[in-house]
């Protein structure tokens, strides 16, 4: 494997911050030797967490217990710490990103908590809203059986990464209206997607360019998730998908005049909507849904919602759902906790754990979550 990096230029701090983010894009080359019948075959690698997945074996962790199980037919990995004192403790479910890595499981070991990874079906096989409805499937019936597994069901928080950020802030939405249940803790929603009704806000805008997000890529891989097919997503960003009528019922919550004034500084240019199209709208009307797009929740589930913790990076086109979501919660009286990277990018708590690949900012970003969860 042959990484290409670029060279580090003098240049503003802000360019350093995004050129910390470009420098981890590489190209991977693979022999024609490995590959008959190809000369040479590139794969563009968007972002290191996934050539460490691909490449790099998992080590396990001594000081954990792990257990696969199923739960009501959804595969879960349970993990405890060896030295867990006697008596129910918290419990922690968590919902993995697109990429499926998240390399600091071993630091929750500290907490004595019980832990549980969710390995729900994926798209396109599988598209929405399998994954969400089998994770929704393995909380119930770890609430359900809490005590089974040493846990005190009053003090289970649910988190999620990217798309599990989605499945978290969806699945806490579908139980607070559950009264067979016991109520969430809390919830924690790490640079979640929100929304796609508006692909043109400030942070969409400004990080078109940016891995491992890239604007378009994104949104083609959210539709794949949505639809099971590769659809063509000119229209979708330029917002031909979206009828007026839904427009303008959203426009309240999803509008970039509800995104604080720091937050454009970097650019930001309004921009009308494409005529509307009912043929896209048709390929993708399910993407209203509150499954797909908590963020479109009503009010009344809104404000019930638990306390939540809600992690933003500035290179990110996700930064403005999750910022868009706070002012949500905040107006409603629920409390959250926000911590916002300015130097980080989308995956980057993926690096947690890898030594010099680990961003400066991977650990604080890591610290904040586990303090939140410890004081819960």
């Amino acid at each position: 494997l042959n990484f290409h990096f670029l060279e580090l230029l003098e240049c503003s701090a802000a360019g350093k911050s995004l050129f910390r983010v470009q420098q981890y894009s590489a190209i991977m080359t693979v022999p024609a030797t490995l590959i008959p019948g190809l000369h040479l075959f590139h794969v563009l690698i968007e972002s290191l967490p996934l050539a460490m997945c691909m490449y790099i074996p998992v080590m396990k962790d001594p000081k954990l217990i792990t257990k696969d199980l199923v739960f009501d037919g959804v595969p879960v990995r349970v993990y405890w710490p060896k030295t867990s004192p006697a008596g129910n403790r918290k419990g922690i479910i968590f919902l993995h990103g697109g990429a499926g890595v998240f390399g600091s499981i071993r630091k929750f070991c500290e907490m004595c908590l019980k832990w549980l990874t969710v390995q729900f079906r994926l798209a396109p096989e599988h598209p929405y809203p399998v994954p969400v409805l089998d994770s929704l499937t393995a909380v119930i019936h770890f609430m359900k059986n809490a005590k089974e597994y040493g846990v005190d069901a009053s003090r289970i928080a649910i988190a999620g990464e990217s798309i599990g950020g989605t499945f978290t802030a969806a699945i806490c939405q579908e139980l607070v209206t559950r009264e067979d249940l016991p109520r969430v803790r809390a919830q924690v929603l790490i640079y979640p997607f929100l929304q796609g009704m508006d692909f043109n806000l400030p942070s969409y805008q400004q990080n078109h360019s940016v891995p491992p997000m890239f604007r378009k890529r994104t949104v083609k891989v959210g539709l794949t998730y949505l639809t099971g097919k590769t659809m063509n997503v000119d229209g979708v960003l330029k917002g031909a998908h979206v009828p007026p009528d839904l427009r303008e019922k959203y426009q309240k919550w999803i509008s970039a005049d509800n995104i604080p004034e720091e937050f454009k500084a970097r650019g930001y240019v309004p921009l009308e909507p494409a005529p509307f199209s009912e043929e896209l709208y048709e390929q993708v009307k399910r993407g209203t849904e509150t499954m797909f797009a908590p963020l479109l929740a009503e009010d009344d589930i809104i404000r019930q919602l638990p306390e939540t913790f809600i992690l933003t990076c500035e290179y990110d086109g996700f930064r403005d759902d999750g910022l868009l979501y706070k002012k949500r919660l905040e107006d409603h009286g629920v409390p959250v906790t926000w911590y916002h990277v300015q130097d980080g990018f989308h995956g980057i708590m993926a690096f947690a754990g890898w030594g010099p690949l680990e961003f400066p900012s991977t650990p604080k970003c890591l610290q904040s979550v586990i303090q939140f969860l410890k004081d819960l």
